[in-house]
């Protein structure tokens, strides 16, 4: 069985980094109670040289941060868009973007719930359980303008529901209990500060 997916599409090689990373420009990230991720983002309708370079910037800010997924409005832009480099549980590795992403609703026969752990670079340094279904579709394009699904299992399957719903104006801490939602802030107070000392200095590991 293939190792990588890039777009769906299964490869026999694919470097450590999707090449979009070597052009693009670290952005800061935003983070939670900032408008841009509390409100639904529009959607994209202009396909072309600027969009590219978005993505471009998403996956180089995504590694630098040591993301799996990171949606337009963690960078300040207002567009239904996230790019993603996020394994399954089967150790597959899912690589790509997807923009106007649609999650398509589960399957009620089906669907297995997931009770893990979740973080979020929007939210750095915390980490909560967040019950997620263990299976996920997607539907949108690619940056051509072209259609696109995405399938996700496990760990994938939860990568694609959270960026979903950061495109849909809603972060991870909206799915908790508001004790819950209290120890994460918590937790973000208190490991915040090494979580940006650790990408400065990816940062200037990378020369970015």
């Amino acid at each position: 069985m293939p190792r990588v997916f890039v777009q769906g599409n299964p490869m026999d090689y694919y470097p450590r980094h999707a090449p979009e990373a070597r052009r693009g420009s670290v952005r800061r990230i935003t983070e939670t109670g900032e408008d841009v991720l509390h409100k639904p983002c529009r959607d994209v309708t202009e396909f072309g040289p600027d969009l590219a370079a978005l993505i471009d910037d998403m996956f180089r800010t995504m590694y630098i941060a040591e993301g799996a997924g990171l949606a337009a409005n963690q960078v300040g832009v207002d567009l239904r868009l996230f790019v993603y480099d996020c394994p399954d549980d089967d150790g597959v590795r899912h690589v790509g973007h997807i923009v106007n992403p649609v999650l398509e609703a589960p399957d009620p026969a089906g669907r297995r719930l997931l009770d893990e752990g979740e973080g979020c670079l929007s939210v750095p340094g915390a980490m909560m359980d967040v019950p997620r279904p263990d299976r996920a579709v997607v539907h949108g394009q690619d940056k051509e303008g072209n259609p696109l699904t995405i399938e996700g299992t496990g760990y994938f399957a939860r990568c694609l529901a959270h960026e979903t719903d950061h495109v849909n104006g809603r972060v991870y801490l909206d799915r908790l209990s508001r004790r819950e939602r209290k120890e994460a802030l918590r937790q973000m107070a208190d490991r915040r500060e090494d979580v940006y000392a650790r990408r400065a200095a990816n940062i200037e590991a990378t020369g970015s």
